[in-house]
């Protein structure tokens, strides 16, 4: 009896929370856009934003494609109904105004400045959206991640075009870490083909964002020197997930785990 308690008070439960759960989602942000597709029931979402749809920004672009897309405003989105918008990165206080005014909830998030942020946020939205299973499937990921991080970090610079880098320190790093890398402190956050040549580092973190586009940052990536001396291994890296920093990292610091091995 008492279990039979407990399965109906939990199914109770879930369909309470099923019932609050929103039901007519937007994103306004590329950021929570990807937090969207990774959680939320696809019934649940209403439009997303133009970037989710293209295939240079993010690997969810084909998912995305199947819902109306916005501009990033609420004005782009309010036509469709929401009684949910997700953004992310302040400044939304006039959005937020306006929102309420027609009823429906908006969820600012701050951009993620360590791991545990990143957590945060997946919790965040996951129960706004009345999904705790696709909220426990994310972070269970992230904590077996975190649990099994490799002792040894290989010096390693984070490239992308125009000799940028990323801080040491930053939410970057703490990814990079996960899969054996340590980023190297460079003034600036960046890196110039002279230090390349002088002190390789061990690993070169190559970031293929927009790598077939015509640009002065991609010409700067294709010297020899951006490519690797033989001091240095280098690791290609799907930067379009590293713009967010979010969940989708997951599975690239899995394959950059074999990667480096």
């Amino acid at each position: 009896m008492r279990a039979f308690a407990f399965a109906l008070a939990a199914s109770l439960a879930l369909a309470g929370a099923a019932e609050a759960a929103p039901r007519r989602v937007a994103s306004l942000n590329l950021c929570t856009d990807e937090l969207l597709l990774l959680l939320a029931a696809p019934e649940q979402i209403v439009s997303v934003t133009h970037l989710a749809q293209s295939r240079a920004e993010t690997p969810l672009w084909r998912q995305a494609r199947r819902y109306r897309r916005n501009d990033g405003s609420l004005l782009s989105a309010v036509a469709l109904r929401p009684d949910l918008v997700l953004t992310m990165g302040g400044g939304a206080r006039d959005r937020a105004g306006i929102a309420q005014r027609l009823g429906i909830t908006v969820i600012d998030l701050p951009f993620p400045q360590s791991l545990d942020d990143v957590e945060t946020g997946v919790r965040q939205v996951a129960e706004a959206l009345g999904r705790p299973r696709a909220r426990d499937r994310v972070l269970k990921r992230l904590a077996a991640l975190r649990r099994s991080r490799p002792p040894v970090s290989a010096d390693t610079i984070w490239l992308g075009g125009g000799g940028r880098s990323v801080t040491a320190d930053g939410l970057e790093a703490q990814w990079m870490a996960l899969a054996g890398f340590r980023q190297r402190a460079l003034r600036g956050d960046r890196v110039g083909l002279e230090q390349l040549l002088a002190r390789p580092p061990a690993v070169l973190l190559r970031s293929d964002y927009r790598s077939g586009q015509y640009s002065g940052a991609q010409r700067w990536l294709s010297h020899p020197l951006a490519k690797g001396t033989g001091r240095s291994r280098t690791i290609p890296t799907d930067g379009r997930r590293w713009t967010c920093m979010g969940p989708l990292m997951i599975d690239e610091i899995i394959r950059l785990r074999e990667q480096r091995r």
